[in-house]
This record gives structure tokens, C-alpha cells and sequence, in this order.
């Protein structure tokens, strides 16, 4: 694997893994980060340095180390590349009435 592919692919993984773990503490995640990372993954495959599948996959990967779960089955139809499946938790509903 070339320096740089190796480098970007590390660098990638950090970014996914920063984003999966703030949202899974309850934190947010800055529309920058969100967008610059999959806009570094549109990069990856412009450049020909990895296919969709494979980014797909690692992400995959690194989305059920955090959540500990897989991604549902159908996750590619609802996040079409280079979206980035992530959910927040629920914030808590309090009623505003008393019934």
C-alpha cells in the first residue's frame, strides 16, 4: 500500500471514529467535520485510491465498534455515498403540560 493511500485510509479512520464517538457520549458533531470527511472519502475514490465497497466496509467496521451493533441492512439505500450513517442520542421529551 503506497505512504499516502496508507496515510489518507488512517487519517479517514480517525475521523470516523471521532465522529461515531462523540455521537455515541451524547455529544454533537460539527457540520465541518461531517462534511469534510466525506468529502475526503468522495477524494479516496476520485483518486482512485479506494473503491466505494471498501470504504463502505471499513466504515461499516468502525460504526459497530462504537455502537455495538451492525448497521442496519438496508444502510446503503438510506446513506448513499459519502454520507455517513451516525445518529445522535434522543434528546429527552419532557411534557409541557400536566396531563
Amino acid at each position: 500500500m503506497p505512504k499516502k493511500r496508507r496515510a489518507l485510509l488512517e487519517e479517514l479512520d480517525n475521523r470516523w471514529r471521532s465522529i461515531f464517538s462523540r455521537l455515541v457520549e451524547g455529544g454533537e458533531v460539527p457540520p465541518s467535520l461531517r462534511l469534510r470527511t466525506e468529502g475526503l472519502m468522495e477524494a479516496l475514490v476520485l483518486l482512485e485510491l479506494a473503491s466505494v465497497e471498501e470504504l463502505q466496509s471499513a466504515m461499516a467496521v468502525c460504526y459497530a465498534d462504537y455502537y455495538s451493533a451492525p448497521l442496519p441492512v438496508d444502510w446503503r439505500e438510506l446513506f448513499p455515498f459519502p454520507q455517513i450513517p451516525g445518529h445522535g442520542r434522543r434528546a429527552p421529551v419532557y411534557p409541557s403540560t400536566h396531563e
